[in-house]
């Protein structure tokens, strides 16, 4: 996989630290302060059981907020073809990021006829559940790995559950995944030193109600995975 979601910030090679991506944005105010934090990346989410759900418009109006600051990752779930032709051409994201039962050819002809950077989520809770990944790495320009969901769950991700960090020991080390999950302020520097991923994903995390972006905790995040980085490269 390449370096392909769109970023003012520099690349992975030349950064000491994980890209950041905040998901789940739904107002003008917590993309400026997602981005003034030091998101690397914001997401935006059209999948309606959810409450960060956004329509077209809002949508846009966020991308247009973060665009030449942030990357801007439009998230969807099992969508139509339709649907991603439309988020495509209003939303105009630097990144869609399938978090459903998308299957390869699907993920692969989406990324054809956009000409898009995709990422494909993979929802984890035993080991089984990496071998989709071999199935996606050359597709995809981007593997998340996220925590399986409960049977009972409305939505496949932003559920504030955390999986079992160890099951990653046996991915290839040159996989270059985003980690997401139940991360928080407080176990994401953990995270970053026992999994050293290409990146991670909050989103439930840094809230304070479902939507409810908080400012100090995407700040407070933000440092942990810096203070974090830098402790690893001083090792």
């Amino acid at each position: 996989m390449t370096e392909r979601a769109g970023s003012p910030r520099p690349p992975l090679a030349e950064r000491a630290s994980p890209r950041i991506k905040i998901c789940g944005l739904t107002d003008p105010a917590a993309v400026d302060a997602a981005i003034a934090a030091g998101a690397d990346m914001i997401g935006l989410v059209f999948f309606p059981p959810s409450p960060r759900n956004l329509s077209l418009d809002a949508g846009a109006v966020l991308a247009e907020r973060a665009r030449g600051r942030a990357g801007i990752v439009a998230l969807t779930v099992n969508a139509e073809p339709a649907l991603l032709d439309r988020i495509a051409e209003t939303v105009r994201p630097t990144l869609l990021q399938f978090h459903g039962k998308e299957s390869p050819e699907t993920v692969a002809a989406t990324r054809t006829r956009l000409g898009l950077p995709v990422m494909k989520a993979i929802g984890v809770a035993t080991a089984d559940d990496l071998e989709p990944v071999a199935a996606y790495r050359d597709i995809a320009d981007h593997i998340l790995l996220d925590a399986k969901p409960p049977r009972d769950a409305t939505r496949p991700g932003g559920n504030g559950a955390a999986f079992d960090w160890s099951l990653l020991a046996a991915l290839d080390r040159g996989l270059p995944f985003m980690l997401s999950g139940g991360l928080t302020p407080e176990n994401v520097s953990d995270a970053v030193t026992v999994v050293r991923p290409w990146a991670v994903d909050v989103s439930s995390g840094v809230e304070s109600a479902p939507g409810q972006k908080d400012v100090s905790r995407m700040s407070a995040f933000v440092a942990s995975v810096r203070r974090a980085s830098e402790t690893l490269a001083a090792v």
